[in-house]
């Protein structure tokens, strides 16, 4: 265990002048010149026989002699260390994230129940949204509802479990019937105006053509880029003339056919004008798609600060040293000599 925390401080150790690491490498002439002092002064009798000399015990001396030779490596080591100046560093790391806002203006008039999508258009519609809301936690997204008239479901909020749930309340007949683009985007643009945030959008999708309220599209679209806000336009439906569609009638839900008609001209200007794009969703598929490439123009800026502080750890390898010099004296000056006598 305490070697364990020793290799895993070295690990982490830096230091401040590793050129005097090198000196380590004098450690192999001095153990040289040690080994080859130990047979020059050793003295050589030839005898018959050893077995008597191995059953004598050897005396403490034997075994303390090439003490002060290893403390004096052990000094040359630690002094080595603290003349290289070991360090410690502690890193951490500071994030701030700046997120963006973004009002999703959502058509649920009645061509919005169109079944080329599945179920629908209006279901298909809510469910990619709310995996988009899913997956921008640091943004703000609120949302906007349209049809003949304009409303906020949701404003500007952080709490996204509850956009959430507000979105799966979402359904036709909420409002008036009609489509007012129009409207519905200027609702938006209004709920995200005063906002300090820099970047802002709307995501705008229906699947018609204006035909309700006082605001015309490109007026809408002219105040959005007044106040610097994007709009991503997404039209949705297939390219079949003909979609069938539920109708509500005394005698229950029947099944007609409605030709899918819509203003392409207009989102396209509308996106052109405030510097978004228009994108055409034909199904279920494509639909997810557009919202990851929107996710992907849309990122959330991420600042990362990285602070470290350095402390310097040389004293006790000093203080190690010197108790190397200290025992090496004291047993070759006074206990080496003790026993001899």
């Amino acid at each position: 265990m305490l070697m364990h925390l020793l290799f895993k401080i070295l690990e982490s150790m830096t230091f401040a002048n590793p050129g005097y690491l090198f000196l380590l490498l004098l450690l192999i002439p001095l153990v040289g010149w040690y080994v080859w002092k130990l047979r020059k002064v050793h003295a050589y009798v030839q005898l018959s026989s050893v077995d008597s000399l191995r059953r004598q015990p050897k005396g403490l001396r034997v075994w303390l002699i090439h003490v002060p030779f290893l403390l004096r490596v052990v000094l040359v080591v630690l002094l080595t260390m603290a003349l290289a100046r070991p360090q410690l560093s502690n890193r951490w790391q500071s994030e701030s994230t700046e997120g963006i806002d973004i009002m999703m203006a959502l058509d649920i008039s009645g061509t919005m129940l169109g079944e080329d999508l599945k179920p629908n258009r209006l279901e298909a519609a809510k469910a990619v949204a709310t995996e988009f809301v899913v997956s921008r936690p640091n943004d703000q997204i609120g949302l906007v509802l349209f049809a003949g008239e304009s409303f906020t479901q949701c404003p500007l909020t952080t709490d996204h479990a509850a956009l959430v749930n507000l979105f799966q309340s979402v359904k036709f007949g909420m409002i008036e019937d009609g489509t007012a683009i129009g409207l519905g985007l200027a609702n938006a643009v209004n709920r995200m105006k005063e906002s300090p945030t820099k970047s802002k959008v709307v995501i705008l999708l229906t699947d018609g053509s204006n035909n309700r309220g006082d605001i015309a599209p490109q007026t809408a679209a002219e105040i959005a880029k007044t106040f610097g806000i994007r709009v991503y336009a997404i039209g949705v439906g297939s390219y079949s003339e003909e979609v069938r569609v539920p109708i509500h009638t005394p005698y229950g839900v029947q099944y007609g056919t409605m030709r899918s008609e819509f203003d392409e001209t207009t989102l396209r200007n509308i996106a052109q004008m405030t510097g978004g794009e228009y994108f055409r969703a034909t199904d279920n598929n494509s639909l997810r798609a557009i919202y990851h490439q929107i996710d992907q123009l849309e990122k959330t800026k991420i600042r990362v600060r990285e602070y470290s502080k350095r402390t310097e750890h040389f004293m006790p390898f000093l203080s190690a040293a010197l108790l190397c010099l200290l025992l090496e004296l004291i047993l070759r000056f006074f206990v080496l000599r003790t026993i001899a006598e």
